[in-house]
């Protein structure tokens, strides 16, 4: 149970003996003898006005007024005797200490008690941090599954659930055969086709043949998929067919969250294609500087600081890109390797460009991102790991990188 359930009930507690105490410890006053005097004295003073104003009116005889006016003195006289042998009427109530104590002690033991009873009291006992599974333990969990899966090699669902867990762990060679013998489990679910295209993909460093193939089966099954999308436009810009990259990426686009970096580098890049008047072809026959003609790299460091080091598992897939420090965030060149690698160092050039007709070699200045992964998705997620370097110059060398903050 949380410390704040714990102040919200004491806080409750307090209010309510406060509220039943209250009338038990306020002195009070019993005047009731004391108002009916008054009330006989007022009585007395308007029966002599009205007796005066008849005389004034000449409507009583002279002695008529002094014999009335004479018998109200005197009854006035007789009621102030009888109120001063009177015990006094007027007694303070003493405050019921007793029963405010017993309140004090009763009300919260019974409180304890009855949760006790109706309660859940193990909830009030703190919680035991869980161990963290070491990489080796998830190599036995995913081992034995491997073994479970070859005395009972018709159960695909499994199969697809250990071609995950071996992309996961980087284990890419192993992850395509068990994604291959999951048949139906992958075939009828565009989450898996996707995250085996992705394999694919990843593998051979093209997404052209059989993991465009996986892909177009996934939009089949929903056309909306996040990441079939994400890989088809992929797929047709690097073809240079920038009309279907932009079908597939406009619907995309209505798919992120507006104000999210994924929609805003998307529009940049939407745009992008947009303003191609001359077409991609013209562009790229473009002269260039001398100074761009040749293609320049940049090179550095990654490190992971100690504070995370318990987040990442050798098997995470670790992301090394650079892209242009102002305008799009569409990545320049990025370089894939697993996260057991750091730390490590880096080169990142043309050779690695995800888009023909931007280079690391043309921008003015970059910024250098790492990112360590659980899922192994090109397309940032919560939970990510994530460092990243101030503006550098192509051709910048010794660059330094930490992963240092979690990606929200």
């Amino acid at each position: 149970m949380s410390i704040s359930f714990l102040i919200a009930a004491a806080l409750l507690a307090l209010l309510a003996l406060a509220w039943l105490l209250r009338p038990l410890l306020v002195s009070r006053t019993a005047d009731s003898g004391a108002s009916r005097q008054a009330l006989n004295t007022t009585i007395y003073r308007d029966q002599l006005a009205e007796l005066e104003r008849d005389r004034a009116a000449d409507s009583i005889a002279v002695a008529d007024f002094e014999q009335a006016r004479t018998e109200l003195q005197r009854r006035m006289l007789q009621d102030a005797a009888v109120a001063d042998e009177t015990p006094a009427a007027s007694a303070t109530l003493r405050p019921a200490r007793s029963t405010a104590l017993a309140l004090v002690l009763l009300l919260p033991l019974s409180a304890g008690l009855l949760y006790a009873w109706l309660g859940n009291p193990a909830a009030m006992r703190p919680v035991v941090a869980q161990r963290q599974v070491t990489a080796a333990q998830i190599d036995e969990m995913v081992n034995k599954l491997a073994a479970r899966l070859e005395k009972n090699p018709q159960d695909t669902q499994g199969w697809a659930m250990l071609g995950r867990s071996y992309k996961a762990l980087g284990r890419y060679d192993e992850a395509e055969k068990a994604f291959a013998r999951a048949g139906d489990a992958v075939n009828n679910d565009p989450a898996l086709l996707t995250e085996y295209a992705d394999l694919l993909a990843a593998r051979t460093n093209s997404l052209e043949g059989k993991p465009m193939q996986l892909v177009q089966r996934a939009l089949q099954l929903d056309p909306t998929n996040i990441m079939a999308l994400a890989l088809a436009g992929t797929a047709a810009y690097n073809r240079q067919d920038f009309p279907e990259a932009t079908r597939y990426w406009e619907i995309l686009l209505k798919k992120l969250p507006p104000e999210s970096e994924d929609a805003k580098g998307l529009t940049a890049t939407l745009a992008e294609i947009r303003g191609k008047s001359a077409g991609p072809v013209a562009k790229s026959g473009m002269a260039k500087p001398a100074q761009a003609a040749s293609a320049k790299s940049v090179s550095g460091s990654v490190t992971l600081a100690p504070a995370l080091a318990g987040k990442v598992q050798p098997g995470d897939t670790l992301f090394v890109y650079a892209r242009p420090a102002e305008g799009s965030r569409m990545p320049l060149a990025v370089l894939r390797v697993k996260a057991g690698d750091l730390p490590m160092t880096f080169t990142l050039d043309d050779s690695q460009a995800m888009r023909p007709d931007l280079k690391l070699s043309d921008a003015a200045q970059v910024m250098i991102e790492a990112r360590v992964s659980k899922s192994g998705q090109a397309i940032p997620q919560p939970g990510d790991l994530i460092g990243v370097s101030g503006p550098v110059k192509p051709g910048a060398k010794g660059v330094k990188l930490s992963i240092d903050r979690i990606n929200q």
